[in-house]
Formats: C-alpha cells, sequence, structure tokens
C-alpha cells in the first residue's frame, strides 16, 4: 500500500536556496529591528568610552584640578596655609620689579641656547658615528645613552666631584696632571662660569638622548638615495647635506622642541649643584619658583611665575613646533 510522501512540519526550517537573499527577520542580519547599542560593544571606529572615562577622571583629578586651582593661587596672597585673599595682579606687578626673578629669565634663556645648539649638534654627530658600519657601534650606543636614564639629581652630584675645587681630583686634577694647572678654576663657584659649568653637565647627560632620535632617523633614509647620489658623483659632505639633512627634518623637530622644553624648566640639575648660586649667577625661573614658595612660603606669588613660565614655554614651543612643522614640507 502505498502512502503519499510526509511534507516537512512548520516548525523545521526550510533551506535557502542558493544565491537567494536570507530571509529578514527583527534584530536578525539585514533584518528591519534596531540594533541594541552596548558600551561593551567593539566597533573600531567609536572608542569604548566606559574604558576611557577612569583616565580622564584620574587626568583631571591629577592634572586640570591642580592646575586651575594654580592659576586662581597666582591672583592670591595665599601663604600654603589658612586663609588667602585675592591681590588680582599684584603678583605680577611684583614679578616685574624682581630684580632676582628677572635676572633668572635672562640665565634661563641663556642656558637653554646652550643646551639647544650644543646638546643637539654633539647628538648629531654621535649619531653619524654609530649609525657607520664599525663592530663596536651596538656597544657605543649603550654607553652614549646610559647617563641619559640616571637621574638628573645623581648626575648633579657626580658633576659636583668633577668640579672639585681643589687641585688633586677631578676636572682640576686632570688639567693639573697634564702640565695645564694655569686653567684650574672654581667651575660652580665663579659667577661667570656656574651657568656654563650646569649647561655642560645637562649637555653630557642629554646628548645621546638626542642621539637616539637622530639615529632613528639616520636609519629611515632609504639607502638608494644615497647609491644614486654616489653614482652622480656626490661627496660625502654632498650626500648629508642634500640627502640625509632634509630627510632628519622630522627627527630635528623632535629633538629641538624636547631640548627646548627641558631647557626651560631645567630645575633639578641646577638646585642640586649650585641651589642658583653663587649669588643669582645660576638662577632659573624653575628655582625661584621653588624657593617663593618652599623657602619664604609666598605660594601665590610662586604659582605666579610658575603660570608666566608655563605661558612662556607654550608660547616658545608652538612658535618653534610651526616654524619646524614648516620646514619638514619644504625641505
Amino acid at each position: 500500500m502505498n502512502s503519499a510522501p510526509r511534507t516537512a512540519t512548520s516548525g523545521a526550517p526550510r533551506a535557502t536556496p542558493p544565491g537567494s537573499a536570507p530571509a529578514k527577520g527583527p534584530g536578525g542580519p539585514g533584518g528591519g529591528g534596531r540594533a541594541r547599542w552596548s558600551p561593551f560593544r567593539t566597533d573600531p571606529a567609536v572608542p569604548p568610552w566606559i574604558f576611557v572615562v577612569p583616565a580622564l577622571a584620574v587626568y583631571a583629578v591629577v592634572v586640570l584640578y591642580p592646575s586651575l586651582g594654580g592659576v586662581v593661587y597666582a591672583f592670591t596672597d595665599w601663604s600654603g596655609v589658612g586663609s588667602f585673599s585675592f591681590v588680582g595682579v599684584g603678583n605680577f606687578r611684583t614679578l616685574l620689579d624682581d630684580r632676582r626673578a628677572l635676572e633668572s629669565v635672562g640665565n634661563t634663556l641663556l642656558l637653554t641656547v646652550a643646551v639647544v645648539v650644543v646638546q643637539n649638534g654633539i647628538g648629531l654627530l654621535l649619531a653619524l658615528g654609530v649609525h657607520a658600519n664599525i663592530r663596536s657601534r651596538a656597544l657605543l650606543r649603550v654607553i652614549f645613552f646610559a647617563p641619559a636614564v640616571v637621574s638628573p639629581v645623581m648626575v648633579a652630584f657626580l658633576w659636583k666631584y668633577v668640579y672639585n675645587p681643589e687641585g688633586g681630583a677631578g676636572l682640576n686634577g686632570v688639567l693639573g696632571a697634564l702640565g695645564l694647572g694655569g686653567l684650574r678654576q672654581d667651575w660652580l663657584g665663579d659667577p661667570s662660569l656656574a651657568l656654563w659649568s650646569v649647561a655642560a653637565m645637562v649637555i653630557w647627560q642629554y646628548a645621546g638622548y638626542s642621539m637616539v632620535i637622530f639615529l632613528a632617523g639616520l636609519q629611515g633614509v632609504p639607502a638608494e638615495l644615497h647609491e644614486a647620489a654616489t653614482i652622480d658623483g656626490a661627496g660625502a659632505w654632498q650626500r648629508f647635506r642634500y640627502v640625509t639633512w632634509p630627510l632628519l627634518a622630522p627627527a630635528l623637530t623632535i629633538n629641538l622642541m624636547l631640548s627646548t622644553i627641558g631647557g626651560l624648566k631645567l630645575f633639578d640639575q641646577v638646585y642640586a649643584a649650585t641651589n642658583g648660586g653663587p649669588g643669582t649667577a645660576s638662577e632659573t625661573l624653575s628655582t625661584v619658583l621653588y624657593k617663593e614658595a618652599f623657602v619664604y612660603g609666598k605660594f601665590g606669588y610662586s604659582t605666579a611665575v610658575a603660570l608666566v613660565l608655563a605661558l612662556f614655554v607654550a608660547a616658545v614651543s608652538l612658535v618653534q613646533l610651526r616654524y619646524l612643522r614648516a620646514r619638514e614640507v619644504t625641505a
């Protein structure tokens, strides 16, 4: 007895013919339903805000709140404890009449110029040297970069020994041993030498840092360009001037920006080596604001100095960045 074939029940899924679109359903792929939003959605185009909020909260508490509070205190006579009253722009008028602060501005600029020019010049020469195909280049890179990871305070105390005014040790001892005793100086005690002695220790510490950035730029220069220039008859200086130097523009921008900002806010080495002395010979804006706050208890005035320093650093950095970025385009 033959029976008719049984048909599929309504609960069983039906096969979709090849090439046809899948059935639309609410919430399915291609369906008319709207997908639910979730803060944990992993969309590469949209940042997961739920993970950003804690970092923003910490940044606001640690950075934004103290910075804005400092701006407010710059217009007060706060002594660090107790109440305070607003004095308007009185702190800034005092700053304009403060001979020590004005001298520190000149010292800061001189120190910054010396550090930026000499540090980056030595860093470039070191980078060119260790970029050459020599056996010991890896060891030399480590040796030249090592001072950059040492604490600035430790470097200052090390160089205080190097600058020992006694003739039997340090730089003066070496000069005496070489028969150059007439060149021995009180390097940190002479007002005409103290600032440049501090600049020397800063350059010694961070020249290797600049070297690493220049070295990264040199390794990004295609070797084919040097080969083509050599075939065209260009010498070593011409290859550097017309091939290497223009392509080092991004590395130069980074180095100049970092060294300029670091020089303008230099504090550790100056305070540990000379404490701004002798007199005000090596005083910088950073040491002035530190002493006004923690030695003389003038927190309102010190925050005014800090605000001026911050605005000055920002203005110099923006102008410098604008010029260097334009140079990168035309190089």
